[in-house]
Order: structure tokens, then sequence, then C-alpha cells
């Protein structure tokens, strides 16, 4: 069972197969792009820079290389060959049409890593879609591998510093959210401000507009004051300044089980050490150790309500989501996409994580 963990950069997460590190304000690009391949055939490099001079005859793929990934910028308007091609309507919402062939084996996502033969399936890759759905989780890390610990780039969907290549397989119905910067946290656009008047962007607005061209840009006005989102900076840009965008996609937790069980090839042969134990749920107490959450019934000198199994539980049904309980007379709140306890009297807060023992 592959496993999850949230923790600052200064740790060093040895014991455990995941973890997703937040957004920061460096933009780092130091590592080269990697080519898609479909059916193990690279796209023709000569082709993507108009000069292949082969022709039919290539042994390599005739289609855009972005497309592949899925970030052409170009979108409709790329005079290199696309696997698919999507065109937006005036009515267009921001899901993509049924109509639209499924990449996928049914499944909504596939995550999967190419080790230089064919595309292998990650396992357990809903931990990582789930950390891809939040705005502020820039990477995440698979640790007990062949290749040591593997860094995926979120922004740019590709590995960091090792011969490997990383795609995020679609069934063509995802929901994409848009989000910006506000006081240092990812806003949805079209949320409610403090007073509960909604915003004056909706994220299926941008959306449409990004589908129709994904170099252009999306313009609206608060006031007197025009903002615009520009779509190949991902930033939007007014008269006070610039604001970071991201756009991810809405989680859908449950995948299709049918074609999950179909599934052949998987990371079996990529990721070893892989412990049969189940994960163990810990909070950092004050002194920085690591303590498991254990339940304690009345009578004990510190009553618990929860078991490091109970949360689990609760995590495998909904890793964003959030979970209470009690220690005496105090009521907690756990929170699995921030790795966080609160105190829901005096709200103060410490880290949890979830480790393998």
């Amino acid at each position: 069972m592959a496993t999850a963990r949230s923790f600052s950069e200064e740790e060093n997460p040895s014991d455990c197969e995941f973890d997703a590190s937040e957004e920061s304000d460096s933009d780092d690009n130091t590592d080269e792009e990697s080519d898609p391949q479909v059916n193990g055939r690279e796209p023709c490099k000569f082709y993507n820079k108009g000069r292949c001079r082969d022709g039919t005859n290539c042994q390599y793929l005739h289609m855009c290389k972005y497309a592949l990934k899925g970030n052409c910028h170009y979108g409709s308007r790329c005079k290199l060959n696309h696997p698919r091609e999507r065109r937006a309507s005036s009515g267009a919402r921001h899901r993509s049409t049924s109509t639209e062939p499924k990449l996928t084996d049914g499944r909504f996502y596939q995550w999967q890593l190419n080790t230089g033969n064919n595309w292998l399936d990650i396992e357990n890759d809903h931990i990582i879609e789930a950390q891809y759905s939040l705005p502020h989780t820039k990477s995440i890390k698979l640790y007990n591998t062949q290749y040591g610990a593997v860094s995926i780039d979120f922004k740019r969907l590709k590995v960091y510093g090792k011969n490997l290549r990383v795609r995020r397989l679609d069934d063509g119905n995802t929901e994409w959210i848009w989000f910006c910067t506000l006081r240092r946290k990812w806003k949805k656009y079209g949320d409610k401000d403090s007073k509960g008047n909604p915003g004056p962007v909706k994220s299926s607005d941008v959306e449409n507009k990004f589908q129709s061209n994904p170099t252009g840009s999306y313009t609206f006005n608060i006031g007197a004051e025009t903002f615009e989102i520009k779509f190949k900076d991902m930033r939007q840009v007014g008269q006070n300044g610039k604001r970071k965008v991201t756009r991810r996609p809405l989680y859908r937790q449950k995948q299709v089980a049918a074609a999950a069980a179909a599934r052949v090839s998987t990371l079996a042969s990529v990721l070893q050490n892989i412990p049969l134990s189940n994960p163990q749920w810990q909070f950092e107490g004050k002194n920085g150790a690591w303590y498991i959450f254990k339940h304690r019934q009345r009578g004990t000198s510190t009553e618990c309500s929860v078991s490091s199994d109970d949360i689990e539980r609760k995590y495998q049904q909904d890793p964003t989501g959030t979970m209470r309980f009690n220690v005496n007379t105090q009521s907690y709140e756990l929170n699995f996409q921030a790795m966080t306890q609160t105190n829901l009297q005096n709200r103060s807060s410490r880290t949890i994580r979830r480790v393998l023992v």
C-alpha cells in the first residue's frame, strides 16, 4: 500500500513512500523536458521543428510532443498533428466533452511512469491525484524505488533529476478549477469573500476562455480596475501588481472498479521494499518527538477517542477530508490536506504525519 505524508523541507522522510511539498515563491526550472511516448514511440524532434526529411518513412511519431503531454499552448491552432483536439463551443462548460476520446482504460485518471521501455501504472495513484488537486502543492516524491527518491513536479509534469518520464492520463471528463493567490493563500475564482459576496469571475468562465485559446488571456473588471489572466505566464496582472494563477483538477475520489481490476502493468517492477504493514498515524509533540495516536478509554490519565487505525480508515475514505475526535474534554480536527491537528477550542495546531513502520 502506498502512503502519503506532508512535511517541511528540512525533514528527512526516509520511512515513507510519498511526500507532497507545497508551492513556494520560486519557480525552479533546472531540468530539460522529456518527450512523451505512444506505444513505445517517441515524437520526432525534427518534425516538431518543422524539418523532418523522412516523411511517412520516419520511425518516430509525427505528432506535437506538447499535445502528447497535454500542454500544447496553441491548441486547435497548432500546425502539428494532435492525438486529439479540444474545441470549445460558445456554450461549452469547463468539463471536457463526453464525445472526446477516452485516454484512460476507463478510470477517471491514470498516473504513470516510463522507465525507458513502456508506461507503467503507479499503484494507489489516488494519493498523487489528491495532492495534485490542491493548488498549493507543487510536487510529490516517491520513495523506496530502485531509482531512489523520485520527485514529480506538478507544475511541469515531469520528473526531476532522473531519466524517467511521468504523465497523467485523463478520461476526458475532468473538471478543472482555477485559483489565484490572495494574501499568500490560494483562492478559487468565484468563491465568496468574507462578506458572503461571490467573486466577480467564475472558475468555469476562465476555463472556457482557456479551452478556446490556451495562449490567450481572460480580462475582467472589478470596479474601475481591469485585470488580465495571462494563460502562458499563469499570472493575473492588475494595475497594482501580479498574482500567481494555477489550474488543478477537481478531485474525484472513486475510480472505476472494473477498469482498476483490469490493470495489467503496474509499478511492481519499479517500486521495491514496500512494507506489508499498515501505515501509522503520529502527531508531533511540543518537544519535537513523534507520538502514535492510541485509543484510550475513560479512566486513564489521557482519554483519546481514536486510534491510528481509525484515522487510516477515515483517510482511505477521503484523502482530502477531515476527521474529528476528542482528547479528555477537548475537541480536535485532523486535516488530511494540510496534515495538521487543530484544537477546536483554542485553535492551536500541530503537525501530523502518516508513516510506515
